[in-house]
């Protein structure tokens, strides 16, 4: 079955190199980390991270916000706001009933958790806010998308760890296949920085611990050096619509998203399957799907979580998929692991990389790891034509997604 084209019209990033797709894409060219000391996690045996800097709720999102939305459903709205606005649809003056939201998200409203189970054992059941469910539910920021935007369609919210974000743009993809949407804003979006999260990822020994009196160095991906990630936080956005209905609007098209590949390892409830058959399957999948062979990929936008399994395995199964050919960069040296988000983020970026011919470095990179055997991008951004690009999300459970674009 010939399925249509689809069009990535618009994009909107909240991460820790800034608010807006400019400054996000600007910090991660710059190949400088954004990760630093965090004083909300004094006391913490991990207290490094990469935050949002200047994010006030009341000025960006609305000073009720402050009250009815948990700061992972805040950052969604600010960087959905951005790509709706950049796809050039007035949300006043289309139907809403042909529009979809799919938000991929890991762990949903953790800060709320926290701070409302402290009220408990300080101050007695009666003093736990009643706005205290539908601020932790994940579901509800597909809610409050829909609220935002008018957007009556299918509203759902993904949860496949590491991979939410991914999933989810993949989720929206079928929408407009299958006509069911004609419009889809899709993402994801994680605020994941509070005391419990990181003491459970760093009991786990999954966040790196080598440089904490060094913050900036510490997320390496790829490099012989690397001892695990910095946690991060952040939202990325995304508008898709068939390719014919955003030409005949005149519409901007930044790129195509044209396949999608997923994948269960089903082989342990963290660690990847140590010889990459699950995310080769994604890869192969979505290429499959895009009407390209392994050839013709320029570009990997990798997992790259900077711990010391997963880099291994993913340039294992990178270069049994695609050979050495590509160029393959990982975002995280610079923003983090946005954990829920970090799918969606990175495919933004790499929209933007096949949209100006333009690959950022890999932060931190100073002596690739020799079982690394791909074309991992360090130092400098890489000019170059970039017709295909694949994005790899990889989560715990063994949950891989990969998304394929291409060039309009």
């Amino acid at each position: 079955m010939t399925r249509p084209a689809v069009a990535v019209t618009g994009l909107g990033l909240v991460t820790a190199a800034g608010i807006g797709v400019e400054p996000t894409w600007s910090g991660v060219c710059s190949g400088v980390s954004t990760a630093r000391k965090d004083p909300a996690l004094a006391g913490i045996p991990v207290d490094i991270s990469c935050t949002v800097p200047g994010f006030d709720a009341r000025r960006h999102v609305g000073r009720r916000s402050v009250l009815v939305h948990d700061r992972f459903t805040q950052l969604a709205v600010v960087a959905a706001r951005e790509a709706v606005a950049d796809a050039g649809l007035d949300p006043a003056s289309w139907d809403g009933a042909r529009v979809g939201v799919v938000v991929g998200c890991g762990l949903g409203g953790v800060a709320t958790w926290e701070k409302q189970y402290r009220t408990l054992l300080d101050d007695g059941p009666g003093s736990v806010s009643a706005l205290l469910i539908p601020m932790l539910i994940p579901n509800m920021v597909a809610g409050h998308l829909a609220m935002e935007f008018g957007a009556r369609g299918p509203n759902l919210v993904t949860a496949t760890a590491c991979a939410s974000g991914a999933t989810a743009i993949g989720t929206a993809l079928d929408l407009l296949h299958d006509d069911v949407c004609d419009v889809v804003l899709t993402g994801g979006t994680e605020s994941g920085v509070v005391p419990l999260m990181v003491s459970g990822f760093a009991q786990m020994g999954a966040l790196s611990s080598r440089r904490l009196d060094a913050p900036a160095a510490a997320s390496r991906p790829f490099d012989a050096d690397r001892d695990g990630f910095v946690i991060s936080e952040g939202s990325g956005m995304l508008v898709l619509e068939r390719q014919a209905d955003a030409r005949a609007r005149n519409a901007r098209t930044r790129a195509l998203l044209a396949g999608y590949g997923a994948s269960a390892d089903a082989h342990h409830i963290t660690a990847p399957d140590p010889e990459g058959t699950g995310m080769t399957a994604a890869l192969e999948a979505a290429l499959a799907q895009a009407g390209a062979t392994a050839q013709d990929v320029d570009h990997v936008n990798a997992h790259g979580t900077s711990t010391p399994l997963n880099d291994v395995v993913e340039a294992r199964a990178l270069r049994k998929a695609l050979g050495t050919g590509p160029a393959v960069t990982s975002a995280k040296g610079v923003l983090g692991h946005a954990l829920g988000a970090a799918g969606a983020i990175e495919a933004a970026l790499t929209v933007l990389s096949v949209e100006r011919s333009l690959i950022p470095p890999t932060a931190n990179l100073s002596t690739l790891d020799p079982a690394v055997e791909v074309d991992v991008v360090a130092g400098e951004p890489r000019q170059r034509a970039v017709e295909v690009a694949v994005s790899n999300s990889f989560g715990f459970g063994g949950q891989n997604a990969v998304l394929a674009f291409t060039s309009a």
